[in-house]
Protein backbone atom coordinates (compact mmCIF):
# COMPACT_ATOMS: atom_id res chain seq x y z
CA UNK A 1 0.00 0.00 0.00
CA UNK A 2 1.21 3.49 -0.94
CA UNK A 3 -0.10 6.94 -0.29
CA UNK A 4 -1.12 8.80 -3.66
CA UNK A 5 -1.91 12.29 -3.43
CA UNK A 6 -5.11 14.14 -4.99
CA UNK A 7 -4.43 17.98 -5.98
CA UNK A 8 -7.52 20.06 -7.01
CA UNK A 9 -7.47 23.09 -8.44
CA UNK A 10 -11.18 24.03 -6.35
CA UNK A 11 -12.93 26.40 -8.68
CA UNK A 12 -15.93 24.58 -9.52
CA UNK A 13 -16.66 23.15 -6.29
CA UNK A 14 -19.63 20.56 -7.26
CA UNK A 15 -17.39 19.42 -10.38
CA UNK A 16 -14.37 19.33 -8.44
CA UNK A 17 -16.26 16.63 -5.86
CA UNK A 18 -17.12 14.17 -8.83
CA UNK A 19 -13.53 14.35 -9.95
CA UNK A 20 -12.14 13.63 -6.38
CA UNK A 21 -14.64 11.30 -5.64
CA UNK A 22 -13.91 9.14 -9.07
CA UNK A 23 -9.92 9.37 -8.19
CA UNK A 24 -10.49 8.62 -4.63
CA UNK A 25 -12.64 5.66 -5.81
CA UNK A 26 -10.02 4.11 -7.72
CA UNK A 27 -6.91 4.70 -5.40
CA UNK A 28 -8.91 2.86 -2.59
CA UNK A 29 -9.89 -0.11 -4.91
CA UNK A 30 -6.71 -1.01 -5.71
CA UNK A 31 -5.34 -0.53 -1.96
CA UNK A 32 -3.64 2.87 -1.31
CA UNK A 33 -4.02 5.27 0.79
CA UNK A 34 -4.87 9.27 -0.17
CA UNK A 35 -4.94 12.84 0.53
CA UNK A 36 -6.11 15.46 -0.85
CA UNK A 37 -4.34 19.24 -1.43
CA UNK A 38 -6.81 22.02 -2.46
CA UNK A 39 -4.74 24.78 -4.55
CA UNK A 40 -6.36 28.29 -5.84
CA UNK A 41 -6.31 26.96 -9.76
CA UNK A 42 -4.88 24.87 -12.45
CA UNK A 43 -1.90 26.91 -13.10
CA UNK A 44 -0.86 26.30 -9.39
CA UNK A 45 -1.06 22.26 -10.26
CA UNK A 46 2.32 21.19 -11.40
CA UNK A 47 4.15 23.65 -9.08
CA UNK A 48 1.73 21.92 -5.80
CA UNK A 49 3.15 18.68 -7.24
CA UNK A 50 6.60 19.08 -7.81
CA UNK A 51 6.97 20.94 -3.82
CA UNK A 52 4.61 17.62 -3.18
CA UNK A 53 7.08 15.29 -4.61
CA UNK A 54 10.20 16.76 -2.70
CA UNK A 55 8.82 15.27 0.29
CA UNK A 56 8.92 11.59 -1.29
CA UNK A 57 6.03 10.83 0.89
CA UNK A 58 3.85 10.07 -1.95
CA UNK A 59 3.60 7.22 -4.33
CA UNK A 60 2.15 9.20 -7.25
CA UNK A 61 -0.21 11.93 -7.92
CA UNK A 62 -3.28 13.01 -9.97
CA UNK A 63 -4.26 16.89 -10.96
CA UNK A 64 -8.03 17.54 -10.75
CA UNK A 65 -9.43 20.89 -11.86
CA UNK A 66 -11.78 22.13 -14.43
CA UNK A 67 -11.31 25.07 -17.28
CA UNK A 68 -14.15 26.01 -18.79
CA UNK A 69 -14.13 28.32 -22.32
CA UNK A 70 -14.78 31.85 -21.51
CA UNK A 71 -14.68 34.75 -23.49
CA UNK A 72 -10.91 35.23 -23.30
CA UNK A 73 -7.59 33.93 -24.31
CA UNK A 74 -7.40 33.72 -20.85
CA UNK A 75 -8.53 29.60 -21.23
CA UNK A 76 -6.06 28.73 -23.80
CA UNK A 77 -3.39 29.71 -21.34
CA UNK A 78 -4.77 27.73 -18.14
CA UNK A 79 -5.47 24.73 -20.23
CA UNK A 80 -2.16 24.87 -21.93
CA UNK A 81 0.22 25.38 -19.72
CA UNK A 82 -1.30 23.52 -16.59
CA UNK A 83 -0.91 20.88 -19.19
CA UNK A 84 2.96 21.46 -20.43
CA UNK A 85 3.84 21.73 -16.61
CA UNK A 86 2.05 18.35 -15.93
CA UNK A 87 3.60 16.43 -18.14
CA UNK A 88 7.65 18.00 -17.82
CA UNK A 89 7.07 16.69 -14.14
CA UNK A 90 5.52 13.27 -15.92
CA UNK A 91 8.65 13.37 -17.96
CA UNK A 92 11.01 14.12 -15.30
CA UNK A 93 9.55 10.57 -13.52
CA UNK A 94 6.72 11.61 -12.01
CA UNK A 95 3.64 9.18 -11.47
CA UNK A 96 0.72 11.54 -12.89
CA UNK A 97 -2.43 11.14 -14.01
CA UNK A 98 -4.11 14.20 -15.81
CA UNK A 99 -7.43 15.07 -14.59
CA UNK A 100 -7.85 18.35 -15.84
CA UNK A 101 -10.93 18.91 -17.62
CA UNK A 102 -10.54 21.84 -20.09
CA UNK A 103 -14.31 21.94 -21.98
CA UNK A 104 -16.26 24.37 -23.75
CA UNK A 105 -19.20 24.73 -21.09
CA UNK A 106 -20.79 23.56 -17.80
CA UNK A 107 -22.56 20.50 -19.75
CA UNK A 108 -19.58 19.07 -20.72
CA UNK A 109 -17.56 19.18 -17.60
CA UNK A 110 -20.36 17.61 -15.65
CA UNK A 111 -20.31 14.62 -18.02
CA UNK A 112 -16.49 14.01 -17.51
CA UNK A 113 -16.68 14.33 -14.34
CA UNK A 114 -19.69 12.32 -13.04
CA UNK A 115 -18.03 8.85 -11.93
CA UNK A 116 -21.27 7.69 -12.91
CA UNK A 117 -20.69 8.92 -16.51
CA UNK A 118 -17.10 9.50 -17.89
CA UNK A 119 -15.43 9.65 -14.73
CA UNK A 120 -12.51 10.96 -15.66
CA UNK A 121 -11.34 11.51 -11.98
CA UNK A 122 -11.24 7.88 -11.82
CA UNK A 123 -9.63 7.72 -15.18
CA UNK A 124 -6.51 9.96 -14.00
CA UNK A 125 -6.10 7.76 -11.27
CA UNK A 126 -6.19 4.74 -13.14
CA UNK A 127 -3.41 6.61 -15.31
CA UNK A 128 -1.87 7.47 -12.43
CA UNK A 129 -1.38 3.82 -10.73
CA UNK A 130 -0.13 2.59 -14.41
CA UNK A 131 2.94 4.81 -14.42
CA UNK A 132 3.26 4.30 -10.99
CA UNK A 133 3.67 0.38 -11.62
CA UNK A 134 5.49 1.17 -14.84
CA UNK A 135 8.19 3.39 -12.95
CA UNK A 136 8.51 0.19 -10.05
CA UNK A 137 8.89 -2.22 -12.77
CA UNK A 138 11.74 -0.65 -14.77
CA UNK A 139 13.49 0.58 -10.95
Amino acid sequence: MATFLIVEARFYDYLNDMLVAGARAALEAAGHEVEVLTVPGALELPGAIALAAETERYAGFVAIGVVIRGETYHFEIVAGESARGIMALTMDGLPIGNGILTVENEAQALVRADPAQKDKGGEAARAALILHDLRARFA
